[in-house]
């Protein structure tokens, strides 16, 4: 039997349980739905299931909707022409590339040589494993069965993921569990999780992320390593944990979890970069030739000024730009009054490389999501930022319509879209601006509001700094020597 002592510490943790309707004025009034703020209902529910377990049901019946989204194209849309996967706003890579990537003919990818101007699959290796055992798992039947079936199969594989990611947020700050409700009722992540193959590289970013709030640092390091070899984005997620565990000398953690990246990422990439080179590198390749594409303020600098940009230049430009920005978000890390906590860099960096970059593809969104929630748990800006991104969603798909409808110039003109991509930008930025405002301000932080230093920092989380720049890390309150400050243990909230 667990001793008094034992169940007093429970009775605190379950009390301190951070609960968004008691403190998220936007989350309160969203809570009417449910009895009001730990309303008849939720209070029914919570006492049946714990957070996760509800979370993750949510998320299912919202990927579940998303699903139902897709269902015009499902049916005909895909393959009846272009226009009209537009014009109903359904469109996904999936089934397209079923066919153009040769998964139809049974072609092995990075292996065999692909007919057309594309000669090998663009993806890295694990998402192209990915792609692989959904082709195995798809039935035999006439073409167009075996791409809806192809469809499909991906989708039961991604409502997988999108599962994992609400599960691993909702469990990532121990006592803020139900801000993995953002996660799974987020509008833009019902609407771009069946586009691509994105969910499993965030899949594998988010239990990252986990492994690190636990202090797991080899298996954080591991995942790192594996969803880098989905997908390019977590690499980056290495340089807050380098400034960070620089600010606080945790140098072995560090080299650790690097280790554990590289080693993962080799065993993935290393057969395939062996036997067969030529299909390896297609994914950088393609990557640095890639002009400029939907999505990104290059595109809408071309199309006003009616002036093409070389590729090479904007590669230049992009790269100093990020590693300009990144540079940036380290002095702020050092530089802080308090060290800041992971998942805001961790935020800030992957926003920064998606502002800058040559192409924003709508489900590149769900990079950003489970970041965006770790780092500023806010309802009204997390549904702000929702706001632009689902106008961009919807612009997109009227602009493709706009220019595959010929002389009916039916959908959103081009000046339409240039302004559906200034609002996902704008949108991004803001989020971008608030997470700075806590950085630099923490008693704003609404996180931290409990007295918590970082409840994903793992080994970082109540570390003393050994390293600090400039006179704004060292306030008299906030020596490095002194005690660590709980911020908001002593003061009611800052209005927002």
């Amino acid at each position: 039997m667990p001793s008094a002592e034992d169940t007093s510490v429970h009775q605190h943790q379950e009390r301190s349980v951070v609960r968004p309707t008691h403190q998220d004025e936007v989350a309160a009034a969203g809570s009417e739905l449910i009895g009001g703020p730990s309303g008849r209902w939720s209070r029914t529910g919570s006492a049946a299931l714990p957070p996760a377990a509800v979370v993750a049901l949510v998320a299912l019946g919202t990927f579940a909707l998303g699903m139902a989204q897709k269902l015009p194209c499902y049916n005909w849309a895909w393959f009846r022409g272009a226009g009209s996967q537009y014009t109903h706003a359904c469109y996904s890579d999936i089934p397209h590339l079923f066919v153009a990537r040769g998964f139809s003919d049974g072609l092995v990818p990075y292996f065999d040589r692909l007919p057309g101007d594309m000669q090998y699959l663009e993806y890295p290796v694990l998402t192209g494993l990915f792609m692989q055992v959904a082709s195995w798992l798809t039935p035999g039947g006439p073409l167009q069965f075996r791409e809806q079936m192809y469809w499909m199969v991906n989708a039961g594989m991604l409502m997988v993921c999108a599962v994992i990611i609400a599960v691993c947020v909702a469990r990532t700050h121990r006592l803020r569990p139900w801000d993995g409700l953002l996660v799974a009722l987020a509008p833009a992540f019902a609407l771009t999780a069946t586009i691509n193959w994105d969910l499993l590289a965030v899949a594998l970013t988010a239990a990252a992320m986990l492994m690190w709030s636990r202090g797991r640092v080899l298996a954080f390091g591991v995942l790192i390593g594996l969803a880098t070899a989905a997908k390019l984005y977590p690499v980056f997620l290495l340089g807050p944990v380098f400034v960070l565990c620089w600010r606080a000398g945790k140098w072995r953690e560090f080299g650790t979890a690097t280790l554990g990246a590289v080693v993962s990422w080799l065993v993935v990439n290393l057969p395939v970069m062996l036997l067969a080179p030529e299909g390896w590198k297609k994914f950088y390749t393609f990557s640095e030739e890639r002009g400029i594409d939907f999505g990104s303020f290059w595109l809408i600098i071309t199309q006003r000024t009616g002036e093409g940009i070389d590729v090479s230049t904007v590669n230049t430009v992009s790269t100093l730009t990020t590693v300009a920005l990144c540079a940036a978000i380290g002095a702020l890390t050092l530089m802080a009054p308090r060290r800041p906590r992971f998942a805001q860099l961790a935020f800030l960096v992957v926003a920064a490389f998606i502002l800058i970059n040559k192409v924003y593809s709508p489900q590149y969104v769900l990079w950003l999501i489970p970041l965006a929630v770790l780092a500023r748990p806010r309802w009204r800006d997390f549904l702000i930022w929702q706001a632009c991104e689902v106008m961009y969603f919807l612009g997109i798909w009227l602009y493709l319509a706009y220019t595959t409808s010929g002389e009916k110039h039916q959908g959103l003109p081009t000046e339409g879209y240039q302004l559906a991509i200034a609002l996902h930008l704008l949108g991004t930025l803001y989020l971008c601006a608030v997470v700075v405002r806590d950085v630099l301000k923490p008693e704003r932080d609404v996180v931290r509001r409990d007295g918590s230093d970082d409840p994903s920092g793992g080994v970082l989380d109540g570390a003393p700094d050994v390293f600090v720049l400039g006179r704004a890390a060292r306030p008299e309150h906030l020596a490095v020597e002194g005690p660590r400050v709980e911020w908001g243990a002593e003061r009611e909230p800052a209005a927002d």
